[in-house]
């Protein structure tokens, strides 16, 4: 909430170039500018009230079970990252004029370490439970963004699959882990994503 009073202060958070000043994605300026900073600052920016309460409320709700089991350091960890994965993703196949901010990369990466935990975990039942619910978030807001023009679908998508792979990847210190081959296999394809 920080970052958007300054977002406010600074001109508003709906103001295009109030976002760019604070590091918005642009894929433009990342690779004219190379401003490669913007693909981790876009994740603390977001454009109106709606977006950043509706952001807020989904990472509380999703946090407060998933903290615990991945510990603070891999909360945090697949948090940043899937925002970066997100932004990757949308700077690769998005368009150049688009400006794009908010937490919904790092959201969605956090859908996607919950679906990799209950795909190795279905017997649990509170991973079944919340496993469920995220797989069903996931796809009903990938799919309203289809009708969605201003919103960054590529960047959701990035997010998922970036949460998915470190879900795999770092697992959870308190449940089943993947074989360690299917560990190994995920880092690569991420490692070769990223590149």
């Amino acid at each position: 909430f920080i970052v958007f009073i300054l977002e406010t202060i600074m001109g508003g958070s709906t103001n295009i170039n109030t976002l760019l000043r604070l590091g918005a994605m642009n894929n433009q300026l990342v690779t004219v500018e190379h401003q490669w900073w913007r693909l981790f600052t876009a994740q603390f920016l977001h454009i109106g009230w709606l977006h950043i309460a509706s952001n807020a409320v989904m990472i509380y709700y999703i946090g407060q079970f998933m903290e615990p089991l991945l510990g603070h350091w891999r909360f945090l960890s697949v948090y940043l990252l899937s925002g970066i994965g997100g932004n990757l993703l949308s700077y690769a196949y998005g368009s150049d004029s688009v400006v794009s901010a908010g937490a919904s990369t790092a959201l969605f990466g956090l859908f996607g370490v919950v679906i990799a935990l209950y795909l190795a975990n279905r017997a649990i039942p509170a991973i079944n439970y919340l496993g469920k619910q995220a797989l069903a978030l996931a796809i009903i807001n990938l799919a309203l963004d289809l009708f969605a023009s201003h919103i960054d679908i590529l960047g959701h998508l990035g997010g998922l699959v970036s949460g998915f792979l470190l879900g795999i990847i770092f697992g959870s210190a308190h449940l089943r882990q993947y074989h360690h081959k299917l560990r190994v296999i995920a880092a690569v394809i991420t490692a070769a994503i990223t590149l």
